[in-house]
């Protein structure tokens, strides 16, 4: 249909007190939407998840690991600045959003400093140069320089802040709070959200059950949480993301398909790895994808043709992105639209630190 391809067709309104502050504790007592047909749904609580998986089923993880990618500093004319990381483009050169942007000109040097604090003592442990402007973005890209003896990392855990998202804004969360248990490898910016409800018991329990697990890891950046700004979706340029789909979880996503169990994603980010890495490696008849090491700008939306997921747990996204569209390619939009006004009306938690929805394969549109 012609408004599947309109960013108009994918608004709705979303009550601000439904906006998820603080993550409900423990993780796993989150509510979760269970979608399993073409028309009904029901209610449950995400402990239960267990519940409408199957054995043999295989869930795939995100194992990104949130970095503190918010630094505060000064111009070396004493003005305070803001960044957030986005991405490592070469050693110690990367592309960072910056506020106020005015202040950063091309050549500007930017100091940071032992402590948050700031204050007149604090040694500069710090600085960087702006390089250039980044169109795509409308970030910079900058060049650090080591002011001790530590390493870049060493410094963020320091000085930096995990970021939470814009519309987190009285929030008494942990840094934390927003890191899935299973997160190991550094470079996100933001969390895969849809792994932040399981707890180590429910993935022991899982496994329990017969439930396979495997990982792949995207460092969540600028591609997933950039707005799509043209009304003609189709013309909406993904950036993109950098992506490992690994030996292992190749052969466990093939010997469940072998064995007629399903492959059911943990997050947007994971159907874009997979997907993604399927798309890159183009595999042979009778292959749904090779190890990848890459990265994917693979943009998701209604009419896309699906090769490896079957289902998918996700959070509420926001009006108008392209997650939203992701989702919709699996069910429809109009399914999805009305389901997210069911999820409205029984008070579900919406965003990062909100609720869930499992979708599982008898609801996806062949």
């Amino acid at each position: 249909m012609i408004n599947d391809r309109l960013l108009s067709s994918y608004d709705y309104q979303l009550p601000s007190e439904l906006i998820a502050q603080t993550p409900v504790v423990p993780r796993d007592s989150s509510r979760l939407l269970i979608v399993d047909s073409l028309t009904t749904y029901s209610h449950s609580v995400f402990r239960d998840l267990g519940k409408w998986l199957l054995p043999g089923d295989l869930l795939v993880f995100n194992n990104t690991r949130v970095i503190p990618a918010r630094l505060y500093g000064r111009k070396v004319t004493g003005s305070p600045v803001e960044i957030l990381l986005l991405e490592e483009k070469s050693n110690l050169c990367w592309l960072a959003l910056v506020k106020p942007g005015k202040r950063f000109k091309i050549g500007s040097e930017i100091e940071f400093y032992s402590s948050i604090a700031q204050g007149e003592n604090q040694e500069v442990v710090l600085k960087a140069k702006v390089l250039e402007r980044d169109e795509t973005t409308g970030g910079r890209l900058l060049q650090f320089e080591l002011k001790s003896d530590r390493s870049f990392w060493e410094l963020l855990e320091q000085i930096g802040e995990i970021p939470f998202p814009p519309y987190i804004s009285s929030s008494d969360a942990k840094a934390s709070q927003y890191q899935t248990v299973y997160a190991q490898k550094s470079g996100a910016v933001a969390a895969p959200t849809a792994g932040l409800h399981f707890t180590n018991e429910l993935l022991e329990s899982l496994l329990s059950q017969g439930i396979d697990q495997a990982h792949v890891t995207l460092h969540v950046g600028v591609g997933t949480f950039r707005p799509v700004e043209v009304e003609d979706i189709t013309q909406h340029l993904m950036h993109t993301e950098w992506v490992e789909v690994p030996e292992a979880t190749v052969q466990k996503i093939e010997a469940t398909k072998a064995r007629g169990g399903r492959v059911i994603a943990v997050g947007t980010t994971v159907v874009r790895s997979l997907e993604g890495a399927a798309k890159e490696t183009q595999p042979p008849d009778g292959k749904y994808l090779l190890p990848f090491r890459g990265k994917t700008d693979l943009f998701i939306y209604p009419g896309y043709s699906w090769g490896v997921v079957d289902g998918l747990i996700t959070n509420f996204h926001l009006p108008k992105s392209s997650l939203l569209m992701l989702v919709s390619a699996l069910i429809g939009r109009e399914r999805l639209l009305s389901l997210y006004q069911v999820a409205i009306e029984e008070r579900y938690r919406f965003y990062s630190f909100g609720d869930a929805m499992l979708i599982l394969p008898s609801a996806v549109i062949k």
